[in-house]
């Protein structure tokens, strides 16, 4: 990184810097955002305790009322005391749990006839990244429960038993089942009421439809004759569901920092809850989705129109647990017509976060792949990506496809590259000229006057210092884009390229039997030879930095960043680390080319032309010496 670079880098922070204290609220703004701010927390607050201790009162109710339950011997007092407890389902509150198995050529799907709903969901073309079943879910502490009131009674789903269906035929206990080859199937969890019959049939279904190459699952639930059984005062089923979700990559750090919830809004844009931190936020308007992320697959609930409302919140497990990441929540109410049969339409997306097939679902379901904001992901989305997939069409290895895309990125940025060794040649040449006005001009107090006649010199020789920082400018959208789309980019999971068996995490050639702060356990050996690399690249920039002594430090600083670099990509991505490895080493090529394309002494000779014409002054300079002017004039009155 040279001056130019410094200084491009340093504009764009002003720029930012500038529009924020711009668009600054006042003091008075801040302080009534922050009384709303607090004001709503607060409301939140007490609403998620009183829902909280809701839950936690109903769920020890529940367990007392069925260990005393459980301990009543006489059986037709126990189905008396049932029935009171339970009033249209108490023949459905006891049972044996049965298990049942569902598989597509992606997806093994495990359903429990207690709750009818998912025990585990395997994807079978994917592993952890220890090589074991990648199961997004798993395990006891997984909740889809539906409550609704009928008889005055709170009835909660998941203590409840269903009858399976398979293709309206009930199947065999344990049974397992394969959807035919380009064929689909309907498996159904049906709750029976109490005063079901044959010629009145009085249940609700939950009803899954699976196709046999598709991560998408159909999934409905069906009223049927329910409404003398579901109280008729109700617009709306709450569905409580919650997940743990497990580690699935080798990095759990990096897994964490990504994984959250995010949702959509009906009619506006895909928003989520902040990853670093747990968070709770109430979506009172309507919800067309909501998706339970992790780094590289996510399990979506997909609306047929939409959800009322609804509540999400994460909470983080401590670093410890090395198995489990976060448990995720969402309340959501479900509109629901009491006087009639309903059919709400839904469904369930267990899978990976690859950008063409959740692009394909047209639901914005790739919008949670970070890929960076504004321009940088209009860059990843309409430049990267496709490229990329062209290159993944001819079946070549990950690593290579980096190589060519990185070779065809700087062959692009060919113009710009050459354009900014130019800008410093022309520098270069003027060096001698800069350093004999820092003699000329030794003093503090003649800045103004140094800066004057280096501007003045400038102009004179057709050259403008700034012509480096708008090639820079140029670069810096790619660079950003880059950066976010390796760590994110699905293709490069457990891919595997000379000694790193994964890109998408970092490449371990040293476990240390310590950890060193800011830097971790391991040592990648990509991030070393791109620390390495940009050493190199630092030195051969500080042999033609142009200015001499104008910026002290600025070498150690450039030195510094090398080490830093050293330390933030240790951890990451090893493919975003080859990439920028890659980027210095050609980077390098192209330095040497440059040196022989670019004739500095024809470059001499020109500027020594321009220097023998008159330059008529500009009006900035004009202004700039009236400065100098009125500053020499208060000088010589303070004096006497």
């Amino acid at each position: 990184m040279n001056r130019d670079n410094i200084v491009g880098l340093i504009l764009i922070f002003v720029i930012l810097i500038g529009f924020s204290i711009l668009n600054a609220p006042s003091e008075e703004e801040k302080l009534e955002a922050q009384r709303q701010r607090d004001s709503i927390a607060a409301v939140r607050a007490e609403e998620q305790r009183a829902r909280e201790a809701a839950a936690t009162m109903a769920e020890e109710t529940i367990a007392t009322e069925k260990e005393e339950i459980a301990e009543i011997e006489d059986d037709s007092l126990r189905q008396a005391v049932l029935k009171d407890r339970m009033g249209y389902f108490a023949g459905s509150a006891t049972g044996e749990e049965k298990f049942y198995t569902v598989e597509n050529e992606l997806l093994k799907l495990t359903f429990s006839n207690k709750g009818g709903f998912l025990t585990s969901v395997e994807l079978k073309k994917h592993k952890t990244w220890d090589q074991r079943p990648l199961e997004l879910l798993t395990g006891d502490n997984n909740i889809f429960n539906l409550n609704f009131l009928s008889s005055n009674r709170t009835i909660s789903t998941r203590e409840l038993y269903f009858v399976p269906f398979l293709n309206e035929v009930t199947p065999a206990d344990q049974a397992n089942i394969r959807v035919s080859p380009d064929g689909d199937l309907t498996f159904s969890m049906r709750l029976y009421s109490d005063n079901h019959t044959d010629d009145n049939p009085r249940f609700l279904e939950f009803a899954y439809t699976l196709k046999s190459d598709d991560y998408m699952i159909g999934f409905d639930i069906n009223t049927t004759g329910m409404a003398d059984v579901i109280a008729t005062n109700i617009s709306y089923l709450n569905l409580n569901w919650e997940m743990d979700l497990h580690r699935l990559e080798k990095s759990r750090k990096n897994e964490m920092n990504v994984t959250t919830i995010h949702y959509k809004f009906f009619n506006d844009d895909v928003e989520k809850l902040r990853e670093t931190r747990d968070a709770t936020e109430n979506l009172r308007t309507s919800v067309r989705w909501i998706s339970f992320k992790q780094q590289f697959f996510s399990s979506v609930l997909i609306a047929g129109n939409n959800f009322s409302r609804a509540e999400v919140s994460t909470q983080s497990y401590e670093e410890n647990n090395e198995d489990l990441l976060k448990r995720m929540t969402a309340t959501i109410d479900i509109p629901y017509n009491s006087r009639e049969n309903n059919s709400i339409p839904m469904h369930f997306y267990f899978g990976p976060n690859h950008f063409n097939t959740l692009k394909a679902y047209d639901l914005k379901l790739e919008e949670q792949i970070p890929l960076g904001w504004a321009l940088f992901g209009w860059i990843n989305r309409f430049v990267v990506i496709p490229v990329f997939n062209y290159l993944d069409s001819f079946n070549l290895n990950y690593g290579i496809i980096i190589l060519i895309l990185t070779l065809m990125l700087k062959l692009v940025l060919f113009p710009i590259a050459f354009k900014t060794y130019v800008s410093q040649a022309r520098m270069r040449v003027l060096k001698p000229d800069i350093e004999e006005l820092s003699q000329k001009f030794p003093k503090k107090e003649d800045a103004m006057k140094k800066q004057q006649a280096q501007m003045a010199l400038y102009k004179k020789a057709g050259v403008n210092p700034m012509a480096g920082c708008v090639p820079m400018l140029l670069q810096f959208p790619f660079l950003i884009a880059m950066f976010r789309f390796f760590p994110a980019s699905f293709e490069l999971r457990q891919e595997g390229f000379l000694w790193a068996d994964d890109l998408s995490s970092y490449d371990s050639i040293l476990d240390l039997p310590f950890t060193i702060p800011f830097y971790g356990d391991h040592v990648s050996l990509f991030t070393l030879l791109m620390a390495v690399s940009t050493v190199i690249y630092t030195h051969m920039n500080s042999q033609m930095m142009s200015t001499g002594n104008q910026m002290p430090g600025m070498k150690t600083m450039l030195y510094f960043m090398p080490v830093m670099l050293l330390f933030i990509f240790n951890s990451f991505a090893s493919g975003l680390s080859y990439y920028y490895f890659l980027a210095n080493v050609i980077t390098f090529g192209q330095m040497f080319a440059f040196r022989f394309m670019i004739d500095e002494d024809k470059i001499r000779r020109r500027i020594e032309e321009n220097k023998k014409k008159p330059v008529k002054k500009s009006s900035w300079q004009k202004r700039l010496e009236d400065m100098a002017k009125q500053q020499q004039q208060q000088q010589k009155k303070r004096k006497k």
